[in-house]
């Protein structure tokens, strides 16, 4: 079941919003007493941890944590994020994206908007496999008729987070839509890093923020997550039922952008069922 809903972090740069403190109550948020070690006191008027737990367990004073989360300072030490992450329990790449949200940490490198090289285009018209090229809002740039198949939504022009969360028939192609979304969402923030005054970021946040409470949920949550390879099950009109493995590949020279390839594995009932559907 969802959790309560969130307030939404803003998606604008740090010269104008508290991207650290935003950070940093949401995942505080997240972490209940119980997984802190702290006694269970009845009744709580907040979800997860209060700022004064937080700051005892870190080993630093309650005044100094206030400052954090309110933006009135924003470069705290190595030492003190370290504590920051046990605390709240971050792992590898929630820790590694607190330390990019630091005052003085370098900003994230924004890639310039373009066209697919023209190699990796002729690539993706050759594959058997249904695949297409996306950016790191999840535009996609460039796919294959196999691919279309697949879906029509994933003609160049499309956004697969639009389409997850905003179209009923995308959302009936995947059975675990809401845990594909999930992964989506954490994957964004993972892309952009601290770029967050991008203006396309910002623009399909507003959008997704505003028509899709899910959308605001889990944005809110401030996860980030890479993707690796991984099934992806479908349910399609014609196909039927397909778990399809999807990969991701950058693309030299093409900064952001990515080939998607989505294939099953071979002998398989879903490879027969994918070569109808190309047929």
């Amino acid at each position: 079941m969802p959790g309560p809903p969130l307030a939404v972090a803003p998606a604008r740069g740090r010269a104008g919003t508290n991207a650290l403190g935003s950070y940093l109550r949401a995942r505080r948020e997240q972490v209940t007493p119980r997984q802190a070690g702290i006694p269970d006191g009845g009744v709580r008027r907040v979800p997860g941890l209060r700022r004064e737990e937080v700051a005892l367990l870190a080993g630093i004073s309650a005044d100094y944590y206030l400052r954090l989360e309110r933006g009135r300072d924003r470069n705290p030490s190595p030492q003190v994020l370290d504590a920051l992450a046990r605390v709240l329990r971050l792992d590898e790449a929630h820790t590694a994206y607190l330390r990019t949200l630091v005052e003085d940490a370098p900003r994230a490198a924004r890639p310039r908007a373009g066209t697919p090289p023209a190699g990796a285009l002729k690539l993706l018209a050759t594959l058997p496999q249904p695949a297409f090229i996306e950016d790191r809002y999840f535009d996609v740039l460039a796919s294959n008729d196999l691919a279309r198949a697949l879906s029509p939504r994933l003609a160049a022009g499309g956004n697969q987070l639009r389409d997850l969360f905003l179209d009923p028939a995308e959302q009936a192609l995947f059975p675990d839509w809401r845990d594909y979304t999930e992964c989506l969402v954490a994957n964004l923030r993972q892309s952009v890093g601290n770029d967050l005054d991008d203006p396309r970021l910002a623009a399909l946040v507003d959008e997704l923020s505003q028509a899709s409470p899910l959308f605001r949920r889990l944005w809110a949550r401030h996860e980030v997550r890479g993707q690796w390879g991984s099934p992806v099950r479908l349910a399609h009109p014609r196909a039927g039922d397909l778990v399809l493995n999807r990969e991701r590949f950058d693309i030299n020279g093409a900064d952001g952008q990515m080939l998607v390839v989505l294939h099953p594995d071979a002998g398989s009932a879903d490879a027969e069922r994918l070569a109808i559907l190309g047929n």
